[in-house]
């Protein structure tokens, strides 16, 4: 056989923020494979929560396509470092103190970041999402972005756009409804309500849960929410946060464990090697042709998206990102609401004086 193609664009093994691995295939039963690897791209800025800055979105496009290049890779795993966060979107230090008020220099960021989206929905290879923690904001839409998600039972889901100052049009506006229904789609987005990684399973958002938790050497699930199937005034509570004295037991319980991520990643492991048991040709066919229903409209929506995402940093997200980058646990991280609808009402524009005086610091005056 004549000598391979190089097929990578940029030939690139050293990444800022984000970690490249490549593990050895594992069978179902998790008995190694020769020759075949499974990709392990992992956010790796823990000390935010995982946000992305601009210069980790550059590097996880480069590494989707390393892996994407690669002929011995069986499948990606994206997910993250620690046991706190898959991902909490973008790094609102770098948006407060860069981006805020430069719609110019936003949009370019955007750009940047459609490319990581696109690029996850078109990769030639199946994308597993392990989620090790909190899955939020532009972290929920590019786990959305994943062909699986496999989840720790600690992790929690959702959106904060517009409490923050921003709208989850980076992929949840377009990918979220196929997901859970237009219903719950909308709640989630606009009210900002995580939902447990039980919720999710039964919500249909992903495939698989893993409890994490160990006290006293044995696995538990997570002691923080219901996950005892059950109704309570006509509604199911299965997944939802405990209270009272329940969420106080809980709370008592998990500092009491330890969290262990490895039954996490046999999960992982064990999705990886069913998808290693099958044509990876017919089997990429079948992700594909699934994944033009989330194209389909991130295609249609993501550019004019960026451009209202650009025009935003010059007012709320200007305000939103400020105030959470510059507010305490005392004053807290969102903008007075309330002060705002009634200064628009009263026909003021957007101002610097505004963004103060609906600033957590002018609370704290």
């Amino acid at each position: 056989m004549s000598e391979l193609k190089n097929h990578e664009l940029i030939e690139k093994t050293e990444y800022e923020g984000v970690r490249y691995e490549l593990r050895p295939a594992r069978r179902p039963d998790l008995s190694p494979v020769e020759k075949i690897h499974n990709a392990w791209i992992f956010l790796d800025n823990p000390k935010q929560f995982n946000s992305y800055t601009t210069q980790m979105v550059k590097d996880v496009i480069l590494s989707l396509r390393r892996a994407s290049a690669d002929r011995s890779v069986n499948c990606i795993v994206f997910t993250a470092v620690g046991d706190k966060a898959f991902c909490t979107g973008g790094n609102t230090k770098e948006y407060a103190e860069y981006y805020s008020g430069n719609p110019q220099e936003y949009m370019q960021y955007m750009r940047l970041f459609n490319d990581m989206v696109t690029t996850l929905l078109m990769v030639d290879k199946p994308v597993i999402c392990r989620v090790n923690g909190m899955r939020i904001a532009g972290g929920q839409e590019i786990g959305m972005a994943c062909d699986f998600t496999i989840a720790s039972d600690m992790a929690r889901f959702g959106q904060a756009g517009p409490k923050h100052g921003s709208a989850p049009v980076g992929g949840s506006t377009d990918f979220l409804d196929l997901y859970v229904g237009i219903e719950r789609a909308m709640y989630s987005g606009v009210m900002c309500e995580t939902w447990s990684a039980y919720e999710a399973l039964n919500l249909g958002l992903i495939s698989e849960v893993v409890p994490v938790l160990k006290v006293d050497g044995k696995l538990v699930p997570n002691p923080l929410v219901v996950t005892d199937r059950f109704l309570e005034n006509g509604q199911v509570v299965y997944g939802r946060s405990k209270t009272g004295d329940e969420l106080a037991q809980g709370k008592a319980l998990l500092a009491r464990g330890a969290i262990d991520l490895a039954p996490l990643d046999d999960a992982v492991e064990r999705h990886a090697g069913k998808l290693l048991l099958t044509f990876p040709n017919c089997t990429l066919m079948t992700i594909q042709q699934l994944r033009k229903k989330k194209l389909l409209w991130w295609h249609q929506n993501a550019e004019s998206n960026r451009q209202w995402l650009g025009q935003n940093m010059m007012t709320e997200a200007r305000a939103g990102f400020r105030a959470f980058n510059e507010g305490t646990k005392e004053t807290g991280r969102e903008i007075d609401f309330v002060a705002l609808r009634q200064a628009l009402a009263d026909g003021a524009p957007w101002t610097e004086d505004l963004r103060v005086s609906i600033s957590p610091m002018a609370k704290k005056g």
